[in-house]
């Protein structure tokens, strides 16, 4: 069973909002670390749809979501997991998570206006009964704007062994989901190589 956290503990957000959706799901401590869920309450949920507001546009209202929006919300990311884990795979992603997404992506609609000057920020409209049900369909988007455009080439998975985080290699140098994955793939190597040092005097008698 997984352990709870903040938000903002997740080692990686800010990513892209269909991967931070599925990134609430991580393991703390490597190989033999504790799978850690940060999306377990509607309070964390509200935290969470707080923290998109920059990459999703307008949100209206602060986020008031319930326990019918929190289970809406894990579907979506158990059905969005196994879509990006078979996009960063190169495989077929099985089709009722497919459908799953597909559906959310059609559950609401929303239309972008000019405000009343004729420029500026733009108004946002949607036919969703709440918030919650809005940033849902907002993501569900999102997802599909990822796994269908240029920024799919940029998927990856996390190599670090018993990490299970999604990322955009928009860098080269890019390796890891965080930092921290990377730090703990760099003292394994090296305490690997200090190993098969301190056995090569014996293994030559």
């Amino acid at each position: 069973m997984a352990i709870s956290v903040r938000v903002r503990d997740m080692p990686v957000l800010g990513e892209h909002p269909a991967l931070d959706l599925v990134n609430t799901v991580f393991v703390r401590g490597g190989l033999r670390g504790q799978l850690v869920d940060a999306l377990t309450t509607p309070a964390d949920l509200a935290d969470w749809i707080t923290e998109q507001a920059e990459a999703l546009g307008p949100l209206g209202s602060a986020p008031d979501p319930g326990p019918d929006a929190l289970t809406a919300f894990t579907g979506l990311r158990s059905s969005l997991r196994r879509v990006v884990a078979a996009a960063a795979a190169g495989t077929d992603a099985p089709p009722e998570n497919v459908a799953a997404v597909n559906t959310a992506v059609g559950a609401h609609r929303d239309t972008v206006e000019l405000p009343p000057v004729g420029y500026g920020p733009a108004q946002h409209r949607t036919d969703a009964p709440d918030l919650p049900s809005a940033v849902l369909a907002r993501v569900a988007r999102s997802a599909v704007d990822l796994l269908t455009g240029p920024d799919l080439e940029l998927l990856r998975a996390c190599p670090a062994p018993g990490c299970v985080l999604f990322y955009l290699r928009t860098h080269p140098r890019r390796g890891w989901c965080s930092p921290g994955c990377g730090n703990r793939v760099r003292v394994a190597r090296h305490s690997r190589r200090r190993g098969e040092t301190a056995t090569r005097p014996e293994d030559a008698r």
